[in-house]
């Protein structure tokens, strides 16, 4: 009964906030913050089981995802475990994710991802040639991390990610170093656990290169004056907690709350199930201040996450395979596929 209690008070504190956002009691400053960062990959989510929760996933993190979501949330992950994530995005862009993660003692833990974003080759156009110039280019992005988290106490964690990022439009190229910090608690309070985290923070980025213009001038950006922008920095705070637990049942649930530097604050919503630590189905709502729940007038772009899991022990390894589907509405479906191998 106790637990119960504690677990009401969570969620109607957080369905108070939910609903004041939605009354626009916070105020929406999003629309002035639209298009003013770049490295705009660094926002697309990596696993199958993040992604289905309607990425509220920093306050649950205990996989090798959390080398993306949450890295303090690597204390919570079992054994060392390679991550690998596929996901089929709009428009013909694969995006995958690598990780790996090694416990050097049981509160220190270390580990390394990787990030790629990529187009099939695409014709360059210009004023004068709308059909194509008759050469190619390619844009793609690249992340590589290293994070480090530790367990400071019994129910306090914190993680740190430093990361060298990449983006390649053609000729030109930003370049940057970016840290993630993240910190994980329990509270105490039954299985209540509460995350912070900050992603992407660094220094602005500008592009460098030579672009040669249709009628043969060429542009360099570091002689030009090319503007800078910031990286697409995020603060996220959350909440999960486990409603309903037996031996062979579990439900998680988990609210996020993000404030990011490029956009309006947004809510995510998830919920685990899973039968027999085995068998897992999740879903998850994803909802910007100051838009329609579920894109009732079509000005939502993302709303409906939904996925499932199986995990297959053998014997060297447990492995987890994972499957996520997200709405985008006007853009179609997005899938995502992940495989976790724990030694």
């Amino acid at each position: 009964m106790k637990k119960t209690k504690i677990y009401i008070t969570v969620l109607t504190v957080f369905l108070i906030s939910y609903y004041s956002a939605n009354a626009q009691l916070i105020p929406n400053l999003g629309g002035q913050r639209v298009g003013i960062s770049a490295l705009q990959f660094l926002k697309i989510g990596v696993g199958a089981r993040g992604t289905a929760l309607g990425e509220s996933f920093v306050a649950v993190a205990n996989d090798a995802s959390a080398l993306f979501w949450n890295p303090a949330g690597l204390i919570q992950t079992e054994g060392n475990q390679l991550f690998i994530s596929h996901t089929q995005y709009v428009a013909d862009i694969n995006h995958e994710f690598v990780g790996a993660t090694y416990k050097i003692t049981p509160t220190d833990v270390i580990g390394l991802s990787l990030i790629s974003l990529g187009t099939d080759d695409m014709p360059v156009t210009n004023e004068t040639n709308p059909r194509g110039t008759g050469r190619m280019f390619k844009y793609s992005d690249l992340a590589v991390g290293l994070t480090y988290a530790r367990q400071m106490t019994n129910q306090f964690s914190f993680g740190a990610t430093v990361k060298y990022v990449e983006e390649t439009l053609d000729v030109l190229k930003m370049r940057a170093f970016l840290v993630d910090l993240g910190t994980y608690y329990w509270t105490g309070l039954g299985s209540v656990r509460f995350a912070v985290v900050v992603s992407n923070f660094g220094n602005d980025v500008s592009p460098t290169g030579t672009v040669e213009l249709y009628d043969g001038r060429k542009v360099t950006p570091s002689a030009d004056g090319f503007q800078s922008f910031s990286p697409p920095t995020l603060f996220k705070v959350g909440i999960a907690f486990e409603p309903f637990e037996t031996e062979s049942q579990k439900l998680t649930t988990s609210i996020q709350l993000n404030h990011p530097n490029d956009n309006a604050e947004n809510i995510r919503l998830g919920a685990e199930y899973t039968w027999n630590d085995m068998f897992s189905i999740r879903a998850g709502l994803k909802r910007t201040i100051g838009e329609p729940i579920l894109g009732k007038d079509g000005s939502s772009e993302e709303d409906i996450t939904l996925g499932a899991g199986v995990k297959v022990p053998i014997s060297i390894a447990k492995i987890n395979v994972d499957y996520a589907y997200a709405n985008f509405n006007r853009l179609g479906g997005i899938h995502r596929i992940s495989l976790q191998f724990t030694y």
